[in-house]
């Protein structure tokens, strides 16, 4: 049986966000890791801008941004169900995928962009969280008792965040209730599947089914 094929490195949480919904929505892929530094000629192929997730469904057809990914997943089967919260959802994650991940991609790499600003940028997607605190419930997840697209979408990059500075992060009263639902989103076992890991795939290489 054909099945779409999935370019994913494990700690991308573009990629971490598309296999957890792909678990989700049941959809089994071929599942190839790569290595940033080393991308194969066929990934680079199928999508010249050279980021991961790239997922090339089954007619051809390449979808190379996450959240197109899990839009497709969502218009095959919408495993999160109705959410009378959408609107909200799909303003968070927007505001996640620009300016949260801006700031984020600034602290977490400081020595690759400005050093001295580091604590700025920290400031910043610290203000977003602090936003996010005041509008959510965490009992256990960001929006109540079901897992949501905003918990996929947007707990990998605020794990992101955490791993920068995890004292800090973890001693911060200003967002104790994402500081919970994130310790939760960390032992859920959708997350642990997603974060197996597999060895970088090369062409030739026996496929590996994911989820397996």
């Amino acid at each position: 049986m054909d099945y779409p094929v999935l370019y994913s490195f494990k700690r991308c949480p573009y990629a971490i966000r598309t296999r957890i919904s792909l678990i989700l929505s049941k959809t089994k892929c071929e599942l190839r890791e790569v290595l940033l530094k080393d991308k194969p000629e066929s990934m680079l192929n199928a999508s010249p801008k050279g980021t991961v997730p790239v997922l090339i469904k089954n007619n051809g057809t390449v979808i190379d941004e996450s959240i197109d990914i899990i839009n497709w997943l969502i218009s095959r089967n919408n495993f999160f169900g109705p959410n009378e919260y959408d609107n909200f959802i799909e303003e968070m994650i927007k505001l996640f995928d620009n300016e949260f991940k801006f700031h984020l991609d600034r602290y977490k790499y400081s020595t690759r962009y400005n050093k001295d600003e580091e604590l700025f940028h920290r400031n910043k997607c610290a203000e977003i969280l602090n936003n996010l605190e005041e509008k959510i419930i965490s009992n256990p997840w960001l929006l109540g008792s079901t897992v949501s697209k905003l918990d996929v979408c947007i707990l990998p990059f605020i794990r992101q965040f955490r791993i920068a500075n995890e004292e800090w992060f973890d001693s911060n009263e200003k967002f104790k209730k994402i500081n919970k639902t994130l310790k939760y989103f960390l032992e859920w076992e959708v997350f642990q599947i997603a974060m197996k890991k597999y060895p970088q795939w090369k062409e030739g290489d026996k496929e590996t089914i994911f989820p397996s």
